[in-house]
C-alpha cells in the first residue's frame, strides 16, 4: 500500500523558506551542468531538424503536410515560438529553455521526495537528478532535444497523480506524449497510483479527459490523418532491427555503460537497499519501480538505443536512490552526492572539449551552398544533417529534410535495410512531384560513401544524370548545379 507522506503540515512561511534556500542551489547547478550546451551552435541533427522545421512553419508551412517528421508537434512549435520572439539565427533561447526544463524537472522530483521522505530528501533528489542529467555523450545530453523537454511533463504527471489531481495528471501525460511519443509511458505509474488510492471510479474519467483533450487538440490543429501517420503508424520500417542487430547492440551496450558510470553514486545505494532485510523498506514504493520499468521499455522501444533515449530513465532513478539513501546514515548520502559530482565533472569537461568534426563539415558545406546560391533559391542536401539548411539560410526543395525518411538510414542502420523500398510509405512519389514543381538550384550529395548514396537509388541517380552537373566538392560532399534541361526530359 502507499505510505503516507512523512512531512507534517507546514505553514506557508516554512514552505517558502525551504524553497528559498533550495531553488537557488538547483538553479545554479542546472546552469553549471549545461554550460557546454552553449559552446557550439548545434549539438546533433535533431536540433538542426527542429530549427529547419521552425523556419518552414514560420514561412507558412503545415506540420505533417509540407513539414514532416516522425515526432509530435510540441517541440517544433516551441522552436517556432522561440524563433518568432528572438530570431532564427541562434539556438541560444532554446538552450536557456532547456536549462529551465531541467530545473523544473529537478524541482518536481525534489517536491515528490520531500513529500514522502522529508526536507533533506527533497534536496537530495533534486541535486542527484541534475548531477546525472548530463551523464551521456555530450551530443545526447547537452542538446535542446525532445527528451529534455519531455521530462518535466513526466515528472509533473507523477507529481499530480501522487496528490490525486487526476485531470492535471492526464494533461501532463498528454503533454509528455506530444513532446515525444515515449513520454506516454509515464501513464503506467499514474494508473497504478490511481488504482492504489482507490480513486478509479472518480478519477479515471478525469484522467482520461486530461489525456485525450490535448492530443485531440493537437491533431485538429495540424492534420488528423497526418498526425496519426507521422506519430504512430508510419514508422514500421524505422522501428525494427532486422539486419542491424550487431550494430544496434553495440550502441546499446555503449550507452548503457555511460549511464551506469554517470549513475554510480545512485546505483550503489539502490543495490545496498535491495539486499537482505532492507529490501522491505522499498516495498511501499512500487510506483517508483513501475516508473523506472516503463521508462526502460520506452528506451528499448524501436530497438535503436540512441543515447538521448536514456535520459528518460534518470528521474525515477534519482528518486529510487533518494528512497534508498533515506534508509541509510548521512555518510551514505554524502558519498552518493560526491560520487555523482565527480562523474558530472567528467561529463561536463567532456562536453567542453568534445571534438566536432561533423559540425565543422556542415558549416563548411553550408558556406559553399550560401556562396553558390541566392537567398530565394531552393536546394537539396542529400544527407542526414538537416542543420546544413539552417546554417546556409536556404529553403529545402522538399518536405523530407533528411535522406533517412526516403531510405530508412536515419534509424542508425548499417546498410542492410536501406534504400527506396524502406522509405516512409508514399514518400518517393511526393519527393518526385516536389522536385518537378520547384527543382533545386543546387544539390549537395553529402552521403560520403554511406549506404544511401545516389548510386544505390535509381530515382536520384537518374535525376543527377539528366539534369545536373558536378561543380565542386567540399570535404567529400559533391555539389551539383542544375544544367540546361533538354526539351521533354522528365525526372
Amino acid at each position: 500500500m502507499l505510505a503516507a507522506p512523512l512531512a507534517p503540515a507546514r505553514t506557508g512561511i516554512t514552505r517558502t523558506a525551504y524553497w528559498t534556500r533550495l531553488l537557488p542551489l538547483l538553479a545554479a547547478l542546472a546552469c553549471v551542468t549545461r554550460v557546454p550546451s552553449f559552446v557550439r551552435p548545434l549539438w546533433n541533427p535533431d536540433e538542426g531538424y527542429l530549427a529547419v522545421e521552425a523556419r518552414l512553419l514560420a514561412q507558412g508551412g503545415q506540420l505533417y503536410d509540407t513539414v514532416v517528421d516522425r515526432k509530435p508537434p510540441l517541440l517544433p512549435w516551441l522552436y517556432e515560438a522561440a524563433f518568432a520572439l528572438c530570431g532564427s539565427g541562434s539556438l541560444t533561447p532554446l538552450r536557456i529553455l532547456a536549462v529551465l526544463a531541467q530545473l523544473l524537472t529537478a524541482v518536481l522530483l525534489a517536491s515528490l521526495a520531500r513529500r514522502h521522505w522529508g526536507d533533506k530528501a527533497g534536496g537530495t533528489a533534486g541535486v542527484l537528478y541534475l548531477l546525472v542529467s548530463v551523464g551521456l555523450n555530450p551530443e545526447d545530453a547537452q542538446a535542446a532535444g525532445f527528451e529534455v523537454f519531455m521530462l518535466p511533463w513526466t515528472a509533473a504527471a507523477v507529481w499530480c497523480a501522487d496528490r490525486g489531481r487526476w485531470g492535471a495528471a492526464g494533461t501532463a501525460v498528454a503533454a509528455a506524449f506530444l513532446t515525444k511519443q515515449t513520454g506516454g509511458a509515464v501513464l503506467l505509474p499514474v494508473l497504478w497510483l490511481l488504482h492504489r488510492r482507490g480513486a478509479v471510479r472518480a478519477g479515471l474519467p478525469r484522467l482520461a479527459a486530461g489525456c485525450a483533450a490535448p492530443v485531440l487538440g493537437a491533431a485538429l490543429l495540424t492534420d488528423p490523418g497526418g498526425f496519426v501517420f507521422w506519430t504512430v503508424t508510419g514508422s514500421a520500417a524505422y522501428a525494427t532491427v532486422s539486419g542491424s542487430v550487431t550494430h544496434v547492440l553495440g550502441r546499446a551496450l555503449a550507452n548503457t555503460a555511460l549511464v551506469a558510470a554517470a549513475s554510480a553514486g545512485l546505483l550503489a545505494p539502490i543495490g545496498r537497499a535491495l539486499r537482505g532485510a532492507r529490501a522491505r523498506r522499498f516495498e511501499p514504493w512500487p510506483w517508483l519501480w513501475l516508473w523506472l520499468a516503463s521508462s526502460a521499455v520506452a528506451v528499448t522501444l524501436g530497438c535503436h538505443f540512441f543515447g538521448h533515449y536514456y535520459l528518460q530513465l534518470l528521474p525515477p532513478l534519482a528518486l529510487l536512490a533518494t528512497a534508498a539513501l533515506h534508509t541509510r546514515p548521512g555518510q551514505r548520502c554524502l558519498a552518493a552526492v560526491l560520487t555523482s559530482c565527480c562523474a558530472c565533472a567528467l561529463f561536463v569537461g567532456w562536453g567542453l572539449v568534445a571534438p566536432r568534426p561533423e559540425l565543422a563539415h556542415a558549416e563548411r558545406l553550408a558556406a559553399a551552398l550560401t556562396h553558390r546560391t541566392a537567398p530565394g533559391d531552393r536546394i537539396l542536401v542529400w544527407g542526414i544533417h538537416p542543420e546544413t539548411y539552417w546554417l546556409a539560410g536556404r529553403t529545402p526543395a522538399t518536405r523530407y529534410l533528411t535522406a533517412g525518411l526516403l531510405t530508412n538510414y536515419s534509424g542508425g542502420r548499417d546498410g542492410s535495410r536501406v534504400g527506396e523500398a524502406y522509405a516512409v510509405p508514399g514518400a518517393w512519389p511526393v519527393f518526385r512531384r516536389e522536385l518537378a514543381a520547384h527543382a533545386p538550384a543546387l544539390i549537395a550529395d553529402d552521403s560520403r560513401g554511406k549506404p544511401y548514396a545516389p548510386t544505390r537509388l535509381p530515382t536520384l541517380r537518374r535525376l543527377l544524370a539528366r539534369h545536373y552537373t558536378e561543380v565542386a566538392r567540399v570535404d567529400g560532399a559533391v555539389l551539383y548545379a542544375r544544367a540546361t534541361t533538354r526539351p521533354g526530359a522528365r525526372l
